[in-house]
């Protein structure tokens, strides 16, 4: 027997009600927020002013963050050690980190952290050792007792020179270091102050086309060959609290770094958070750009730190790798 009409419309509004719940799920308290919704609908994330930052700008270009119910708001970070510190005070949710340092500062004690996303990794002529263009040195050999200038102690760059000097026989003496920012080491190599810069994109093409500065290596083979270089890093704590936080950034930046490997993608982000000029962009050696987090990939790192004295003891990357779910 059919309901009358103003039966029939309170029926159905109260079954809009209930379907209008069930769609929504209990949410954390605030009975607002999907049940599959982010804990956390902002974020912080410090990112590196350069290439293999690209993603978090494209993510927030593109509208992926927007899609999966997150606002990031960006911070520049000059690299790890500026970047933890204020991860573990909670100025940042997220920082863009080598693995070195990340791995080096959860192997001293000081930090819990989860690599959340892997950012690049080496590939030809990404980084490398730059002598002057009139300069005796021809190969990694003749670096023996050299001046040699890199950005700081105990990071990618300096790990990456060590292993490739290996075959060699050449260790590097401390007192042979010169510590600068990478855009300084232009001048560095110019003046003569060292023998040898060891730098990243976008310095590697910069400095050829300035000054025509020779590259005698480019990590890219041997025991760095595919090596890992930076990614994403969040504390322990922060993962536990907001998984579904963690897990929504996770695929935006997935989806990010599929296409940032196009020149026209790159050139559309890298100006909004680099000082890179385009033309360095169009031509610049790109890293490559994982879409996953590997325990075995990132592994390696830490083998190579323990067995050049980075860190002491042998550090299980497992625990550090925080797979990108569904």
């Amino acid at each position: 027997m059919p309901f009358p009409r103003p039966v029939r419309a309170v029926l159905g509004g109260a079954l809009a009600a209930l379907l209008a719940l069930g769609a929504t799920g209990c949410g954390d308290g605030d009975g607002a927020r999907p049940a599959a919704g982010p804990e956390k609908a902002e974020l912080t994330v410090g990112t590196m002013p350069i290439a293999e930052g690209a993603a978090v700008q494209i993510a927030i270009d593109r509208g992926y963050f927007r899609a999966e119910g997150l606002t990031v708001h960006q911070k520049i970070v000059a690299g790890g050690a500026q970047a933890l510190p204020q991860l573990k005070d909670g100025g940042l949710d997220i920082a863009h980190c080598g693995h070195v340092r990340a791995i080096a500062a959860q192997a001293g004690g000081g930090y819990d952290l989860r690599i959340i996303a892997e950012a690049s990794q080496m590939t030809p002529n990404m980084a490398g050792v730059l002598v002057a263009r009139d300069s005796p040195v021809t190969s990694l050999a003749d670096l023996a007792g050299k001046k040699i200038g890199t950005n700081a102690r105990g990071d990618e760059a300096s790990l990456l020179l060590r292993a490739a000097l290996q075959p060699y026989g050449v260790r590097v003496d401390e007192k042979d270091i010169v510590v600068a920012p990478f855009p300084d080491q232009e001048h560095l190599l110019k003046t003569g102050e060292v023998d040898a810069i060891v730098v990243t994109e976008p310095f590697v093409s910069e400095i050829q086309e300035h000054l025509g500065a020779r590259l005698i290596s480019d990590f890219s083979s041997g025991p760095t060959k595919d090596f890992p270089m930076t990614g994403y890093v969040t504390t322990r704590q922060f993962a536990r609290r907001y998984p579904r936080t963690v897990a929504a950034f996770q695929r935006a930046f997935v989806r990010a770094q599929a296409v940032a490997e196009d020149r026209a993608i790159l050139q559309e982000a890298l100006p909004r958070f680099t000082k890179l000029d385009p033309q360095i962009i169009s031509a610049m050696n790109l890293p490559a750009y994982p879409t996953s987090v590997s325990a075995t990939r990132l592994q390696r790192v830490a083998d190579i730190m323990r067995e050049f004295g980075y860190i002491r003891q042998k550090v299980d990357v497992t625990a550090m790798a925080a797979p990108i779910g569904p």
